[in-house]
């Protein structure tokens, strides 16, 4: 008997001691890249959604995110004022592709506890409406925007595809500096898909151009 319960003891002892080593392993699989707080290590080298990430990769989020808000803000004004009806479809294309990259890049700046952009940073404070300081290519100035917003008819058309194409070469600009620099697989693929989908949307606005002259 004392033999035997020697033996249940033991085992017990060596199941709870086996719990206990797997339950105080943190869950690195759960919640990946979430925890980049803790020692001072810098971000380059912590571990996020898609892999490791560094400066380049946050700046690019941060600045893209309001460069593609003015890009929406533009594209939406298109609507009672173009008049031409592939700059309708264009607009169109350009609010429901970039809105989606906006929210994904909201999520990676969570997830590596970054901050976002303030909200006046497509409004008027840092890129949105008074951009001579944002250091953002592309972007739009205040006599800009009240210049498109006035516009309407073959004028707006006109006015909108010129100053989108500014716009978007600044987008691709800033995108090939995050393929360049940038260390996150995810962010450096959407700035792939940033310059193949803005450069062919550039050589359609030049052609807008174009014919509208």
């Amino acid at each position: 008997m004392l033999a035997a319960a020697g033996t249940v003891a033991a085992l017990a002892l060596a199941l709870a001691a086996c719990g206990s080593s797997d339950s105080s392993k943190p869950d690195r699989s759960a919640t990946p890249g979430m925890n980049h707080g803790g020692g001072g290590v810098p971000s380059s080298g912590i571990s996020s959604p898609g892999g490791a990430f560094n400066d380049a990769d946050v700046t690019f989020a941060q600045q893209m995110i309001p460069h593609h808000q003015q890009a929406i803000e533009m594209a939406r004004l298109a609507d009672g004022r173009a008049a031409d009806s592939e700059v309708k479809s264009l607009a169109s294309a350009i609010e429901k592709a970039q809105d989606p990259e906006i929210n994904t890049m909201k999520g990676w700046l969570k997830a590596w506890g970054k901050p976002l952009p303030s909200a006046s940073s497509s409004m008027g404070d840092m890129p949105g409406m008074n951009h001579g300081s944002s250091g953002m290519p592309g972007m739009m100035s205040d006599q800009d925007m009240s210049d498109l917003k006035s516009a309407k008819g073959r004028d707006f058309d006109k006015k909108f595809a010129q100053l989108m194409i500014g716009h978007h070469q600044g987008a691709v600009t800033m995108a090939k500096d995050e393929q360049k620099n940038g260390g996150n697989p995810e962010a450096k693929r959407l700035a792939g898909n940033v310059i193949a989908a803005q450069n062919a949307e550039i050589e359609q606005m030049n052609k807008i151009v174009g014919r509208l002259k």
